[in-house]
């Protein structure tokens, strides 16, 4: 490998080194300035619900998250400042390496400026080519005193080359170590911040402590209203279900009755010939759906084409319904999410206030955001119900054999039996019982049990 090559290559790998971290570093600020985003979002929030003068756990959990979140970008600058301490550090290696081979490449062009001076004169040129033993010998002198003089050159433009990339790697260095500066100076505002919103946490938890009674009763009405509104889910869900399996039984009948017709029409155009064959399979064809009918009658699982292992469900028994079940179901962890924006201050699940031994339960998320935003479908599917449930406005969207609700709209923009896409507006954001922008969001399997919607919906970030 000539000298020119290896300089080149030790260039091109400074560069794809230099821009893999530029790039870390870019992801690094593009999540800060996301968790900037959802800071001021959360703070926007948190005001409007400081104003009801009622303590409620909206504004605690707001607080809570609001800290976690904080906590989350104190670690992405330190993440920045030390990606920025290791490229500082790489480049003064190179820096050091680079001086070092400058040194090296000018103490060698020196040398071989001196000999070129002292062996200056045509004399000295054509005695050493005279001195050939040979012809061919001769050739090789010639030959070599050319790539000497262009090994002479190369070293010059070597010289250029590495003075330029180190004067580039200095100047990258100083770039580094002012951001660095910059990012320490973003820590700790970002740290005081953090502090203050710990001793506002603190604050609200102990007020908490203080009120206990009073959160209890908010906690009871809650709990009421999530009793009542499972109830309601399920009366839905077996009215589905009861329709779905009139429909199956409807189709499989009128299946059963055009086989036999079909039976008759083959057996009257015979005219009762010696086909006997084509009476067996007229009779045998009207068994089978016989014994599909009872199997409806029953309620005994029927395989249907194309369901694989699945088991058997109403809400299948069509194509339409299977697939869009499936589709559902391959989308979980990517599925959209109901907002554009706001903010979860209920997960799914049972969890306990903290600074007092109450607990709370909820079977979906509860979402936080100014009320009249836009509500949406996560994804395909019929709706089952609109109307109010406990006195919250409710939708329903049925998506093959899973269901998806959203509560406390304080309006509703579609109708019962209207085919939605994921992504559609289905109705508009209200108030939850404390008074405060809400929604609350639930999925529910076939048989009506609440699932996680986190493992459901994709991550906000």
């Amino acid at each position: 490998m000539t000298l020119q090559r290896f300089v080149f290559l030790v260039l091109f790998l400074m560069t794809v080194v230099g821009a893999s971290a530029q790039q870390s570093r870019e992801e690094l600020q593009k999540k800060e300035q996301e968790l900037k985003k959802e800071l001021s979002d959360l703070n926007r929030q948190l005001s409007e619900t400081q104003k009801n003068k009622k303590l409620s756990l909206n504004e605690l959990a707001l607080i809570k998250r609001k800290v976690a979140m904080r906590e989350e970008l104190v670690k992405g600058i330190n993440n920045q400042i030390n990606d920025l301490d290791n490229t500082i550090y790489l480049n003064e290696m190179d820096i050091y390496r680079l001086r070092k081979e400058l040194d090296t490449l000018r103490l060698k062009y020196a040398k071989s400026i001196v000999f070129a001076y002292k062996n200056r004169g045509s004399y000295e040129y054509l005695n050493f080519l005279f001195s050939a033993r040979s012809f061919n010998d001769a050739i090789k002198r010639m030959t070599y005193l050319k790539s000497y003089r262009q090994n002479r050159e190369t070293q010059a433009v070597a010289i250029s080359q590495s003075r330029a990339m180190l004067t580039q790697k200095v100047d990258v260095l100083n770039t580094n170590k002012k951001e660095r500066v910059v990012t320490l100076t973003a820590q700790s505002q970002q740290l005081k911040v953090l502090q203050e919103d710990k001793k506002a946490q603190d604050k609200v938890v102990a007020k908490l402590k203080g009120q206990e009674s009073a959160i209890a009763k908010q906690i009871k009405d809650k709990e009421k209203q999530r009793v009542r509104m499972q109830q309601a889910v399920m009366a839905i869900i077996k009215r589905e279900i009861e329709e779905a399996a009139r429909k199956e039984k409807i189709a499989k009948q009128k299946a059963a009755d055009d086989a036999k017709k079909n039976a008759a029409a083959a057996a009257a155009k015979n005219n009762n010939n010696t086909d006997n064959s084509a009476k067996n399979n007229a009779a045998n064809k009207t068994a089978k759906n016989n014994t599909a009918v009872n199997s409806a009658k029953n309620n005994e699982p029927i395989v249907l084409a194309k369901t694989g292992s699945r088991p058997y469900s109403p809400f299948e028994s069509t194509e339409e319904g299977r697939e869009t079940s499936m589709h559902f179901e391959q989308n979980k962890g990517r599925l959209p999410w109901p907002v554009d924006r706001g903010n979860v201050f209920i997960e799914f699940g049972v969890s306990t206030v903290p600074g007092t031994k109450l607990t709370q339960k909820s079977d979906g998320i509860h979402i936080a955001l100014p009320e009249g935003s836009v509500v949406k479908s996560i994804a395909d599917g019929e709706v089952s119900y609109v109307g109010e449930v406990n006195g919250d406005q409710v939708v329903m969207v049925r998506h093959g054999k899973y269901f998806t609700v959203y509560q406390q709209l304080s309006s509703a923009s579609v109708s019962v039996g209207r085919v939605v896409k994921a992504g559609s507006a289905i109705g508009r954001s209200g108030k939850s019982i404390d008074g405060e922008g809400s929604i609350i969001f639930t999925i529910n399997n076939e048989r009506g049990v609440p699932l996680n919607p986190d493992q459901w919906l994709r991550p906000r970030r």
